[in-house]
């Protein structure tokens, strides 16, 4: 089986690497892109591919631009944080949709039902119709998904349980990361921000750059900043500028534009 993965967070694609050999260490990886221009340019050149594991958001858009730029005939597997783009996916030569955070067992059952499918492709690579799973049981299982809706804090001698819609934003300092609350407390937390951006609702929180984490209600203002990134404002007095990182751009403002 030769797969090529399109992820542009290092840490996911080198998971889902490690995945793949698990399941079987003779699966050869042929490389990862971590953009839309770098994943068209790979695909107009490779053709002897057998199954793509595809993002969604990627630095520069949605994965779905590279079909409008390169004719696709392999099944995919779209991994994401998001549940809207389900029914689009599924247009995409979608033979599965997992959610981050992906796990050894979804890949697994993916990796089984590709190479079920695998014997009913037909001379162009097409999967038949009658193979792809069904739509709308996996549109029900998605939008049961649950995010994490509290934290557990300590303070002092006291623990206290905050929830998540009393907080405006998370940031990392050093080794350590932060709640900050819509009072202006800052509060240390036990998890990583890769670890958050994976538990909170992508509807409501986005990863701006390495250090923060942001709620879309925490937002007073964006301004166009210096070599097209942009500068957070927040409602509340934060003595720290966030910026959103360059790549980042095109997904903040698809994120903030809601759907």
């Amino acid at each position: 089986m030769k797969v090529f993965i399109i992820e542009d967070e290092i840490p996911a694609a080198e998971k889902i690497q490690r995945y793949l050999k698990r399941y079987d260490e003779n699966i050869e990886i042929l490389g990862q892109a971590m953009s839309v221009k770098q994943a068209v340019s790979w695909l107009d050149e490779n053709h002897d591919v057998d199954l793509l594991l595809m993002d969604i958001q990627l630095t520069d858009g949605l994965s779905f631009d590279i079909f409008k730029s390169v004719k696709i005939d392999i099944p995919v597997i779209f991994t994401t944080a998001y549940n809207e783009y389900a029914i689009e996916a599924f247009k995409a030569n979608g033979i599965d949709y997992l959610l981050k955070p992906v796990t050894f067992d979804a890949i697994s059952e993916s990796l089984d039902k590709f190479k079920n499918l695998k014997n009913r492709l037909s001379e162009q690579g097409k999967v038949e119709t009658e193979s792809v799973i069904d739509l709308q049981a996996a549109l029900q299982m998605l939008s049961k998904r649950e995010y994490k809706t509290r934290f557990m804090v300590k303070i002092g001698e006291h623990i206290r349980s905050v929830t998540t819609d009393t907080i405006h934003l998370f940031y990392a300092e050093g080794r350590n990361a932060y709640i900050v609350t819509e009072e202006g407390k800052r509060l240390i937390i036990d998890y990583k921000l890769e670890t958050l951006e994976e538990m909170l609702d992508p509807k409501k929180f986005f990863r701006v750059n390495r250090s923060y984490i942001i709620e879309i209600n925490a937002i007073k203002d964006v301004l166009v900043y210096s070599n097209s990134r942009l500068k957070i404002i927040l409602h509340l007095n934060f003595d720290r500028e966030i910026i959103v990182s360059r790549e980042k751009v095109n997904a903040f403002k698809t994120w903030f534009d809601g759907e």
